[in-house]
């Protein structure tokens, strides 16, 4: 952060964002640099030039930020341990009518940052609050995560650091359908990654570290492999880390393939041809496109012999108007 920016960026930012409404008395969170300042996004520095002050958990580690961009701001410390009494005194300066930002560290405030105090205290005082995204090492690590599977994602953030309550916390987390992002500090991610090895074997795990940073390494293998590799490289033990625990293989039905696959593949084949459904079905699932394809067949051959065959469907001839083929003539 030694090199100012030239007065260009700053006229781009105004130029890409100066068009905008950016009213009083209002809340601006603002999203900063992961690791790598050329994130910051040109709106986010046409509004830290805009406001009246800026809030921040740290004003040491802001302050060389302002620098940086050549800007001069009031700097209001709001941290975890003062959110609460520091959110009184930014909401009072809100409702007078001042812009007032909050950054935090690093990234998106408020997501395992502090913030979400200062936002919840200013919109019950009917102020506005406007997000600026940016930089967010949690959907960073998901976008590299390549979790197919997953129905969806959750934010995890910091396990307990206790052994026991630690575990228990790992043990409630492995087995679910959706993708799981989790932090860790340096000092105990090897801990973290032999928990995983040992609760959750075959799950898959996308190890982010130093995202966004020179010496960034992505990295995805089955939890079971994860502390050999850790070992093989003491460097890999060093930085931030930003984990996505993927979503676990759901359980397998017929032909073996997972009930999502089959439930996939069910709507395709009722309205597609089945090498299309099939293909389709793999595309979506990552499942085998030839297991897929047989699966479809079986049930094709299925419904042809219960059409020529007992017409119930169970194979055994059974044809009582309380099936239900009656119930739904009847």
């Amino acid at each position: 952060m030694s090199t100012s920016p030239s007065a260009s960026l700053i006229a781009a930012a105004s130029a890409a964002a100066g068009h905008q409404q950016f009213p009083g008395g209002t809340l601006y969170v603002v999203a900063t640099p992961i690791g790598n300042l050329a994130d910051l996004s040109l709106r986010a520095i046409h509004v830290l030039g805009l406001v009246d002050a800026v809030a921040c958990e740290d004003t040491r580690v802001s302050a060389q930020l302002l620098r940086w961009l050549g800007l001069h701001k009031p700097l209001l410390a709001l941290h975890q341990h003062n959110e609460q009494q520091a959110a009184e005194g930014l909401v009072a300066r809100l409702l007078a009518g001042e812009r007032i930002a909050y950054v935090s560290d690093a990234g998106t405030p408020a997501i395992s940052d502090p913030g979400a105090v200062l936002v919840a205290a200013a919109a019950r005082a009917g102020v506005r609050v406007m997000p600026l995204p940016g930089a967010s090492s949690a959907a960073a690590a998901l976008s590299v995560a390549g979790d197919a599977r997953a129905q969806g994602f959750r934010f995890v953030g910091f396990l307990p650091t206790k052994a026991a309550e630690r575990r228990a916390a790992l043990q409630a987390l492995t087995g679910a359908p959706h993708s799981q992002v989790l932090f860790e500090a340096p000092h105990r991610i090897q801990e973290l990654i032999a928990l995983l090895a040992e609760l959750a074997p075959e799950q898959t795990l996308t190890v982010c570290r130093e995202v966004t940073k020179q010496f960034e390494t992505i990295h995805t293998a089955p939890c079971a492999t994860l502390p050999d590799w850790m070992a093989a490289d003491k460097q890999r033990e060093r930085g931030e880390f930003v984990l996505v625990l993927h979503a676990a293989p759901a359980p397998a039905g017929e032909a073996g393939l997972p009930e999502e696959a089959q439930r996939t593949l069910r709507v395709l084949v009722r309205e597609l041809p089945l090498k299309q459904a099939a293909s389709l079905a793999a595309e979506l699932t990552g499942e085998s496109r030839k297991a897929l394809y047989q699966l479809a067949l079986a049930w094709k051959q299925d419904a042809a012999d219960d059409a020529n065959g007992d017409g119930d469907g169970d194979g055994d001839g059974d044809t009582d108007s309380d099936s239900d083929t009656g119930a739904r003539s009847g």
